[in-house]
C-alpha cells in the first residue's frame, strides 16, 4: 500500500516566522520556494519542492498589495503545477476598512481583493481560504466560484490570555458600541461583565467619550479589539475607564499593526499595564517585550491542516 504523503506548507516571504511555528507543532513539511528580484523590481519565484498530487497549504497575509500579489501568484502556480488540494491561510486580511461603500461609487476593496483570490485556478479537490477574526462578518460572502471561505475565531486564545492575567475577576470592555455585541458574547463565555464606551463624533475622525455603560470602579478591565492600528481609540477608551475608577487595564487584540509608534504611545500614556496580541501580522515580531506579549495562532492553523 502506497504511503500517503504529508501536507506540504508554503508561505509568503513575510510569513516565514509563522510557518515555522506551524511546522514545529505538526508533521507538516515546509515547502521550498526560490525567490529573487529583477533589476526593474519584478518578482521572481520558483517552486522548488515537488507538489504534484499533494495536498498543499499556503500561508500569507494580505498586509499590502505586493504581499497580496505574492500570495496570488504562488497559489496560482501551486495549482498549475498539480497540487491535489489548496488551502490558503490568511492570518490578516488587510482590506477590511473598505468592506462596504458609504459614499456613491466608492471602491469596495475587500470585495475586489476577494474576487482576485477567488480567480485562483481550482485544484483537484478545490480551494479553501481560512480567515481569522475578520473585522467584518460580511467579508467571507465576497468570495466566489470555487473558493470556499472559512472564518476562524481566535476566541480560545483571547480567553486563555484574559484568564491567565486576571483570573475571573475583571470586566471585559470594548472601545466603542460598534464592537459591543462581540465583546458581550465573549464576556458571557467567560462569565464576566461587559462594558463599552459611548462616543460622539466632534469632527472628521475626532471623537469624544460621553459615557460608559457599566460600573468598572475598583475592577481590572481588559479592553478587547479585533484590530489595533495606531492605538488612538484604545488610549481614549483606557482613559475613560480609568476616569471611571478602573484599576489595572490590559489590552488584548488579534491583529496588532501598531503603526505610527502606536505601541510607544500606548506605553507612554501610563494607562495600560500590558498589551497581548496574536502573531497574525509581521509587525509584532519587532515589538514583543515586557509591555507587549505575543501569542501564536499556529495551533489554530494546525487544527485545519
Amino acid at each position: 500500500m502506497k504511503k500517503k504523503k504529508r501536507t506540504i506548507l508554503f508561505h509568503t516571504a513575510n510569513y516565514q516566522y509563522l510557518a515555522e511555528k506551524v511546522a514545529e507543532s505538526t508533521s507538516v513539511e515546509l515547502g521550498e520556494v526560490e525567490r529573487d528580484t529583477f533589476s526593474d523590481g519584478e518578482r521572481y519565484q520558483r517552486i522548488v519542492s515537488d507538489i504534484e498530487g499533494r495536498n498543499v497549504a499556503l500561508l500569507g497575509g494580505t498586509i499590502d498589495d505586493p504581499d497580496t500579489l505574492e500570495l496570488y501568484d504562488l497559489a496560482s502556480a501551486l495549482v498549475s503545477y498539480g497540487c491535489n488540494l489548496l488551502q490558503l491561510f490568511v492570518p490578516y486580511f488587510g482590506y477590511s476598512t473598505m468592506e462596504r461603500a458609504v459614499k456613491p461609487r466608492e471602491v469596495v476593496t475587500a470585495k475586489t481583493r476577494a474576487r482576485l483570490l477567488s480567480s485562483i485556478p481550482r485544484s483537484v479537490k478545490g480551494n479553501r481560504i481560512y480567515l481569522f477574526d475578520l473585522h467584518s462578518e460580511g467579508i467571507p460572502h465576497y468570495f466566489e466560484n470555487q473558493m470556499h471561505p472559512v472564518h476562524i475565531y481566535c476566541k480560545e486564545l483571547v480567553i486563555e490570555a484574559a484568564m491567565e492575567h486576571c483570573g475571573t475577576s475583571f470586566t471585559l470592555a470594548s472601545t466603542d458600541a460598534g464592537r459591543a455585541k462581540w465583546v458581550e458574547s465573549l464576556a458571557n463565555d467567560m462569565g464576566v461583565n461587559a462594558a463599552f464606551v459611548l462616543k460622539r463624533r466632534v469632527k472628521g475622525d475626532e471623537t469624544t467619550v460621553t459615557a460608559i455603560n457599566a460600573d468598572v470602579e475598583g475592577q481590572d478591565v481588559i479592553i478587547y479589539d479585533d484590530m489595533i492600528r495606531s492605538g488612538g481609540s484604545i488610549i481614549h477608551a483606557a482613559q475613560a475607564y480609568k476616569n471611571a475608577g478602573a484599576l489595572n487595564i490590559y489590552v488584548i487584540t488579534t491583529h496588532g499593526l501598531f503603526i505610527q509608534d502606536g505601541i510607544e504611545k500606548m506605553k507612554q500614556s501610563g494607562l495600560i499595564k500590558k498589551v497581548i496580541c496574536m502573531d497574525t501580522h509581521p509587525n509584532v515580531n519587532q515589538i514583543a517585550g515586557d509591555f507587549v506579549e505575543v501569542r501564536s495562532i499556529a495551533r489554530l492553523i494546525a487544527n485545519h491542516l
